[in-house]
C-alpha cells in the first residue's frame, strides 16, 4: 500500500511587513493582481492580505495588537526586519501528518481547527506546528485546508492589466545555508519533500538543493566560502514565475518600479530580471522561458 504523501504542495508564503497598506500597493503592483482576501485578528493581533496564484498563497502580515501571533510577528520585525516569516506547507490529512512527522523525529504539535472570514467568505484549516530547534529554526506549518478552494479566488487581474502582463505563479523560494546536508534530512527524509537536483557550482561559489512539490521549487543554498555562510538558516527571496520576462518588466517599469534590464538566466532556456526595493525586504526575481526556447 503506497503511503499517503506528507506535503503536497506549498500552501504559502507569508511576509511580515511594518505597513500593510503599503506592502499592499507594492505588491498589487507587482503582481499586477488585486488581493484574493483581507482581514484582521484582533485576538491574534494581526492583520493580513493575501494574494492567491496559481500555485501558491502569497500573504502579507503586520502586528495590529499583543495577542500571541502579533507579537511572533513583532519579534521577527525586530529581528530580522521584513522579509519572508514562515513557509506554509500543505496537506491533505493534518491528523495523519502529525503521525507521520512524529515517527519521523519531528515533534509535532496538531492545532484545533482555526478559521477567519472575510466578508461573507469563511476560511477554514488545520495546522500542524513544528518547535524551530528541528527545523534548523525556519519557521514551517504544515497545513490542512478544509474550506473550498473557491473561498479563496485567484487574485484578480488589476485593471488597465493583461493577463501576460502580469505573474500568475511562483517559480521557487530560496533558502540560505551554512548546512545543505542538515537541509537535506530535514526537507528530504523529514518532510518528505522530493529532491530533484543536489549541484555544486565552484563557478558560483554554492551548493544547491532543489526540492519540488506542487509545482513549486525550494532552493537551498549553501555558500562553498564557509565565511560568506549565514549563521543560522533564513528563508531569503523568491522567483515569480512570467510567461514573458520582457511584458512584465517592461509594464513594472512603465509603473515605476525598479527593475533590471532582462538577462540571460543561470538556467539553460530562461531569461529573467530583477525587481528592486521596494520589496519588503524580499530579494525578487522574475524568471521565464528565453522567447528562442518557445
Amino acid at each position: 500500500m503506497t503511503e499517503t504523501p506528507l506535503v503536497t504542495a506549498v500552501e504559502r508564503l507569508v511576509i511580515a511587513v511594518r505597513d500593510l497598506a503599503e506592502a499592499e500597493r507594492i505588491y498589487t503592483r507587482i503582481l499586477g493582481r488585486s488581493p484574493s482576501w483581507r482581514h484582521e485578528d484582533p485576538g491574534g493581533g494581526t492583520a493580513h492580505v493575501l494574494y492567491r496564484l496559481d500555485n501558491i498563497g502569497l500573504e502579507l502580515v503586520t502586528p495590529t495588537g499583543d495577542g500571541p501571533w502579533g507579537l511572533v510577528v513583532s519579534r521577527h520585525l525586530e529581528k530580522q526586519g521584513e522579509g519572508i516569516q514562515v513557509l506554509f506547507l500543505a496537506t491533505s490529512d493534518a491528523v495523519a501528518a502529525t503521525e507521520q512527522l512524529k515517527g519521523r523525529g519531528l515533534p509535532a504539535v496538531a492545532l484545533p481547527e482555526g478559521g477567519a472570514k472575510s466578508g461573507s467568505r469563511i476560511r477554514r484549516w488545520r495546522s500542524v506546528i513544528l518547535p524551530p530547534h528541528v527545523t534548523r529554526h525556519l519557521p514551517i506549518i504544515v497545513n490542512e485546508v478544509i474550506s473550498a478552494p473557491d473561498v479563496v479566488p485567484l487574485a484578480p487581474l488589476r485593471e488597465g492589466v493583461a493577463a501576460g502582463d502580469a505573474i500568475s505563479a511562483l517559480d521557487h523560494v530560496v533558502v540560505m545555508t551554512p548546512d545543505a546536508e542538515a537541509c537535506k534530512k530535514l526537507f528530504g527524509e523529514q518532510l518528505g519533500i522530493r529532491l530533484a537536483l543536489d549541484q555544486s557550482k565552484p563557478e558560483w561559489g554554492v551548493r544547491q538543493l532543489f526540492f519540488r512539490v506542487g509545482g513549486v521549487t525550494i532552493e537551498v543554498v549553501e555558500p562553498l566560502d564557509k565565511e560568506k555562510a549565514p549563521k543560522i538558516d533564513a528563508f531569503w527571496g523568491m522567483a515569480f514565475r512570467a510567461a514573458s520576462v520582457g511584458a512584465v518588466r517592461d509594464r513594472l517599469a512603465r509603473e515605476g518600479a525598479d527593475v533590471s534590464d532582462v538577462r540571460v538566466g543561470r538556467k539553460k532556456g530562461t531569461k529573467v530580471a530583477t525587481i528592486r526595493k521596494p520589496t519588503c525586504g524580499v530579494p525578487v526575481l522574475l524568471v521565464g522561458p528565453s522567447p528562442e526556447t518557445v
